[in-house]
């Protein structure tokens, strides 16, 4: 599953035309939560877009959902994954892999319980034009 996530990920890279840089969404992420796209490009109707995301010790993305899947690979640290129903749905330690399903019935939060920068490598599948995420407010869970 690693071997494929990573040949996704450079196939998208190697059909990529630009590179562009922003800054991650969410409802609200913590401070020093940052976003950089790698590289992007349209096939179709879709959006192929590969950013690597930093949390910070302690931080988190906030609350959102995506519109499309997302492909994701844990390079450095431990993704702590809960859903909306404020229980865990996954630890991923480095070299782990997660698939996060699209639509707003998949709200969720990513965070970094841990004592090292969070580091992952995310392939978006959008529809075109779509945001990275949505944003969604907290679902009633004692964490943000």
């Amino acid at each position: 599953m690693r071997n494929l996530l990573r040949a996704g990920l450079i196939t998208v890279v190697a059909l990529s035309s630009s590179l562009v840089a922003g800054s991650a969404q969410a409802t609200p992420p913590g401070p020093g939560v940052k976003g950089t796209v790698i590289s992007q490009t349209t096939i179709g109707d879709k959006d192929y877009i590969l950013r690597e995301i930093t949390i910070p010790p302690g931080q988190s993305t906030g609350w959102h959902y995506h519109d499309g899947t997302l492909y994701g690979f844990v390079k450095q640290g431990t993704l702590s994954h809960f859903d909306s129903t404020c229980e865990s749905d996954g630890v991923y330690t480095a070299g782990s892999t997660i698939t996060e399903m699209s639509g707003s019935d998949h709200v969720h939060i990513g965070r970094n319980l841990g004592t090292t920068p969070l580091v992952l490598d995310v392939l978006y599948a959008l529809p075109h034009g779509a945001p990275f995420s949505e944003d969604a407010p907290n679902p009633g869970c004692d964490f943000q």
